[in-house]
C-alpha cells in the first residue's frame, strides 16, 4: 500500500565511487560488440544477476556471490526505527550517496510481507512465471533465484504497456529481496522487531527498486496466461530483520523504495503509474488458481 511518494530526483555518489551499480548494457570482446549480463553490483562485485535487456525473456533476480553484505547506516537507524510518516529527504540523500547517480522516484510503502524459498508454493518462478514462459529452453528448468525473498503486492495493470510500449493485458509482482539470506539475522533483534511492528507507524526498511516489464515475444502457453509481467523488486538495503519479523508476525513493516528510472525496463511512464498502482488492493490474476494468501 502507498503512504507517501515523491517527485523523480537526482540521486547517487559524486565524488566517491558508489557501493552499488549496474553493468553496462555492451561490452567490447575479440568478436566486437555484444550484450552484456544485467548485474547489480556491490564494490564492484556481482550480487544479483538481473532480467536480461530485452524484456521478452522470463523476469529474473538470482543472488551471486557479492550479495554477502547488508547495507544499513547508523546515523538513520532511530529515524528508520520510529517509522516514517512521510518520504524522508535526510534518509534519502544518506543512503542516496550508495547509489549510483542518476534520477529516482522515492514511494514509502506498507508491504506485508510473505518469505518464500524456491520451489514452495508461492514461489513465483515456480508458477506464475511458469505459466507464461514455461521452462527455460536451454536448461529445462525454472529460473532459480539462490535465495529466500519476500513476496507482497499483486494487482492488475489495466492499460498496461509492454517493454516495447505496446498496450496489453498485464499483472503487477512487488518482491524484496534480501542482500543476504534470513538465516543470517539475528534471532534477538527479529523479535525485537516483531514487537516494534505494533505501534501505529511501523519501523522502516530501506531498498533499491526496479520495475522490470516482461513479456514473451510469442505465445508459448494457454492464451490466458499470455500477459506482462510488471515486476516491482526492492533489494534491501536496511531492514533484513524488519522483514523477517513482519513475515513472521503477519504484520506490516513499512519501505522506502528508492526506484531507478534509469536503471528499470520500463517506460518512464509506466514508472509514472506506480503511484496508482501501489494504492490497489491485493487482486491476482483471473486466470490464477487458489485463494489469495491469509
Amino acid at each position: 500500500m502507498l503512504v507517501d511518494i515523491g517527485v523523480p530526483l537526482e540521486l547517487g555518489a559524486v565524488e566517491v565511487e558508489p557501493r552499488l551499480s549496474f553493468s553496462e548494457p555492451m561490452r567490447e570482446t575479440p568478436h566486437g560488440r555484444q550484450f552484456n549480463h544485467r548485474q547489480l553490483l556491490l564494490d564492484d562485485r556481482p550480487a544479483f544477476e538481473l532480467s536480461f535487456w530485452c524484456g521478452t525473456c522470463s523476469f529474473l533476480f538470482e543472488r551471486l556471490e557479492g550479495a554477502n553484505e547488508k547495507l544499513s547506516l547508523e546515523t538513520q537507524q532511530d529515524r528508520l526505527n520510529r517509522g516514517l510518516a512521510a518520504i524522508d529527504q535526510e534518509a534519502l540523500n544518506a543512503f542516496g550517496v550508495l547509489l549510483p547517480r542518476g534520477e529516482y522516484v522515492p514511494l514509502l510503502l506498507r508491504l506485508e510481507p510473505r518469505l518464500v524459498y524456491p520451489g514452495d508454493r508461492d514461489d513465483y518462478f515456480s508458477h506464475e512465471q511458469l505459466d507464461t514462459w514455461r521452462v527455460d529452453g536451454f536448461w529445462g528448468l525454472p529460473n532459480y533465484p539462490r535465495t529466500p525473498y519476500y513476496r507482497s503486492l499483486e494487482t492488475s495493470v489495466t492499460g498496461g504497456t509492454s517493454r516495447v510500449g505496446e498496450s496489453t493485458d498485464a499483472q503487477l509482482y512487488e518482491f524484496a529481496v534480501p542482500m543476504v539470506p534470513p538465516s543470517w539475522n539475528d534471532p534477538a533483534r527479529v523479535a525485537h522487531y516483531a514487537q516494534a511492528l505494533e505501534q501505529p507507524t511501523p519501523p522502516t526498511a530501506v531498498a533499491i527498486s526496479l520495475l522490470d516489464i516482461c513479456q514473451p515475444a510469442m505465445l508459448q502457453g494457454p492464451e490466458e496466461n499470455y500477459y506482462a509481467h510488471w515486476c516491482l523488486t526492492h533489494f534491501l538495503l536496511d531492514g533484513h530483520h524488519k522483514l523477517q519479523a513482519a513475515a513472521e508476525a503477519g504484520l506490516p513493516v513499512q519501505l522506502l523504495a528508492i526506484v531507478s528510472i534509469d536503471n528499470s525496463l520500463a517506460p518512464r511512464e509506466s514508472i509514472d503509474r506506480l503511484k496508482a498502482i501501489t494504492s490497489q488492493q491485493y487482486s491476482p490474476w483471473p486466470q490464477k488458481k487458489g485463494d489469495p494468501p491469509e
